[in-house]
């Protein structure tokens, strides 16, 4: 024992004993099942849910009544990082024209090119400077269940209001194993499940969501696949908003959503917020069918990037794997601006339709 003092071992060490190999001789090893640790078996055992702090905590039934919510865009500075003064006015200008919600970091965020870091740290921002005045809703979603649980326990702890989960993508799961991951980080908080197919590769049926609804936590759908769905749920009692900005008009009036988690928001806020409180209004969607016809030309969230850099309201810097629409698609833009009235978007400056030399596209940041 003397010689394993300078290894860090106190006088009190000496005190242990080091058992003999051959003590083990004919130990019989035991056929008990394996039992996990307490902490991956006890519900809430997670730490926002562990904290005596309440005071910031957001009702499940908060969530449930926003009718417009913006999926917020991210601006970046030229050398990639987060360009946080253009992104505070954006949020702003949402809050003064009636958003109710920001999704942050979600696809038209670009949360899937962030680091945890970087993710969590515009939530913390995001509420630290707006949460008095919008819900915050991060996407802590994940196609790994362990990614999602600890970045939805972030989350929550840098205060956040709900949270925006994806079933696991690429790597697609079994219907038992969407619901499993969907309950491993239900209990932690207020949480909108987001199903979008297209992007997924894998529906989320119906029979998964009835599952899910039996936890209190579930504030609802934002929902991709149709009307139809939109109608199978709204008549079950559970809450949902569009995700698809082209359908929302028809299903918020017709088939009972909520509101919508929206793009165009970013560009028209004040627009997209009659659309959604002030009752049917054909000629209005109509007006804005083409706008966000043109947003969607290419995937989520090319265009959106490309018109708040036309506008003026964010730097023309992508992170790549994203690219600007080409020229005639930006001509374009402008055009649909003036025709709608340029007094209805967001920022101050006229629109421009830019130079391909112009934009800043970044592979490492």
């Amino acid at each position: 024992m003397a010689a394993l003092k300078g290894y860090g071992l106190c006088a009190m060490d000496s005190a242990l004993q080091f058992p003999s190999p051959r003590k083990f001789d004919g130990y019989k090893r035991r056929s008990s099942k394996w039992v996990s640790p307490k902490a991956a078996v006890v519900p809430n055992f997670h730490l926002p849910m562990r904290s005596l702090e309440v005071k910031n905590r957001t009702n499940t039934d908060d969530i449930k009544a926003l009718r417009v919510i913006t999926a917020i865009k991210t601006p970046y500075l030229p050398d990639g990082r987060f360009d946080l003064e253009a992104y505070d006015d954006l949020v702003n200008i949402q809050i003064q024209n009636g958003a109710e919600g920001v999704i942050v970091g979600g696809t038209t965020g670009e949360g899937q090119l962030m680091s945890w870091d970087e993710h969590i740290m515009l939530i913390g921002h995001t509420v630290n400077c707006f949460g008095g005045s919008i819900k915050v809703i991060g996407n802590t979603g994940s196609n790994s269940t362990r990614e999602a649980i600890h970045a939805t326990e972030q989350g929550f702890a840098v205060g956040m209001h709900a949270a925006l989960h994806i079933n696991p993508y690429y790597g697609k799961t079994s219907i038992d194993g969407i619901i499993a991951h969907f309950q491993s980080v239900l209990h932690m908080g207020p949480t909108i499940i987001y199903n979008v197919p297209g992007r997924t590769g894998q529906d989320i049926p119906p029979r998964v969501i009835f599952k899910l609804s039996q936890n209190p936590n579930l504030a609802g759908v934002k929902e991709c696949v149709g009307n139809k769905r939109v109608e199978e749920y709204t008549e079950n009692g559970i809450v949902v908003w569009s995700g698809n900005d082209d359908e929302c008009h028809d299903s918020r009036w017709d088939y009972g959503a909520t509101g919508v988690i929206s793009v165009t928001s970013n560009l028209v806020p004040g627009l997209m917020r009659k659309l959604m409180f002030e009752g049917r209004n054909s000629s209005l969607n109509a007006k804005l069918l083409p706008l966000m016809d043109w947003l969607f030309h290419e995937p989520n969230p090319i265009g959106i990037n490309t018109a708040l850099a036309q506008l003026g309201v964010s730097r023309p810097v992508f992170r790549l794997p994203y690219v600007p629409l080409p020229l005639a698609k930006r001509l374009e833009f402008v055009k649909m601006v003036k025709e709608i009235g340029r007094e209805h978007f967001v920022g101050e400056k006229d629109v421009q339709a830019l130079d391909d030399d112009d934009f800043i596209l970044i592979g490492r940041y």
